[in-house]
């Protein structure tokens, strides 16, 4: 069922349930992060394997602090300048969390949602919410209530609808390990707005699991995706298929423009991440064989629509050979 109702969805909460909740990024599929039977609730529907930590979403700051046993300076400085928002910080947990939320880490990643129905949602309820984004394990992350209901409309008893997200991909996650400010998940927030606070930062390299998001295979259509450097030249490479194209600036030659879709005009990257996650759930809905996305330049938010697409087109170069140029 979906609807706007709040205080509806602080009952289900409040009761143990799982909830659809929107966010400034994408809809958030919601549990009492202090019950450990609700949260597991939340990794049944996604299917979502237990070793993959979650985002606990909350109110305000003073809640940031009744959850976790440190807040670094630099942490501090981020919040004063980004939260609400889309920023999510990996802090020391205390023991109020229990360790399904973060796969046993002691470490919590936690954010405050800048989104005026959720916050009236968490300031209700007074919870912690656990709230990895509102779809099956791996697939591409919803940005409307609508998306969320075909998705797991049969398995969850409520959609709270907040319109469409905002900023369309998912928060940038930043921890600090030994002190170094260091990005675990590239997201909403350029690195180069966050060091312009706080210096110099640096990007998590490996391939252990710190934080949500980092799966080598994830934002996945069920459809095969490519992520071409020269779109035009793959276009002539695949044109025996039946293809999509998902690109920003002009229309690709080769592909007939209602075939396409164009993100933003050239450099509106934020455009672009808005509308990413839609132009996916309608391209995966098309029964194209291939889609073939542009890169965008690896500098700003570009960087992080490169590193969802990225992820994204994993499946199918692992799943069909099709896209291993």
């Amino acid at each position: 069922m979906k609807g706007t109702d709040i205080q509806l969805a602080a009952e289900y909460l409040l009761r143990g349930e799982t909830v659809a909740i929107p966010t400034e990024t994408v809809y958030g599929l919601a549990a009492n992060a202090l019950d450990e039977k609700a949260v597991a609730r939340v990794f049944e529907v996604k299917q979502r394997p237990l070793h993959n930590p979650l985002i606990i979403h909350v109110a305000d700051v003073e809640q940031i602090t009744r959850y976790t046993n440190e807040l670094p300076p630099a942490a501090q400085v981020l919040l004063s300048r980004f939260a609400p928002g889309p920023l999510t910080l990996l802090l020391p947990r205390n023991s109020s969390i229990p360790d399904i939320v973060t796969a046993g880490s002691p470490l919590v990643a936690v954010r405050i949602p800048d989104h005026p129905v959720t916050l009236e949602l968490l300031r209700l309820t007074d919870l912690p919410l656990a709230a990895p984004s509102a779809n099956p394990f791996g697939y591409i992350s919803p940005t409307t209530a609508g998306h969320v209901e075909k998705m797991l409309g049969e398995k969850i008893p409520y959609v709270l609808d907040g319109g469409p997200c905002d900023a369309g991909i998912e928060s940038t996650i930043i921890g600090f390990p030994d002190s170094v400010p260091t990005i675990y998940r590239e997201g909403a927030i350029p690195k180069d707005h966050i060091e312009k606070l706080i210096g110099a930062v640096a990007v998590f390299a490996g391939k252990k699991i710190h934080a949500p998001g980092m799966s080598a295979v994830h934002y996945s259509p069920k459809t095969p995706l490519i992520l071409c450097d020269d779109l035009e030249q793959v276009v002539r490479d695949h044109d025996h298929f039946r293809i999509g194209v998902i690109t920003y600036g002009n229309y690709a030659v080769g592909v007939t423009a209602d075939n396409q879709w164009i993100l933003c005009k050239e450099q509106d990257w934020e455009t672009a991440a808005h509308n990413l996650y839609a132009a996916l759930h309608e391209m995966d809905e098309r029964n194209y064989e291939l889609i073939l996305a542009k890169t965008f330049p690896e500098a700003g938010l570009g960087s992080a629509l490169n590193d969802r697409l990225r992820r994204a087109a994993m499946k199918g170069a692992t799943n069909d050979n099709r896209t291993g140029n």
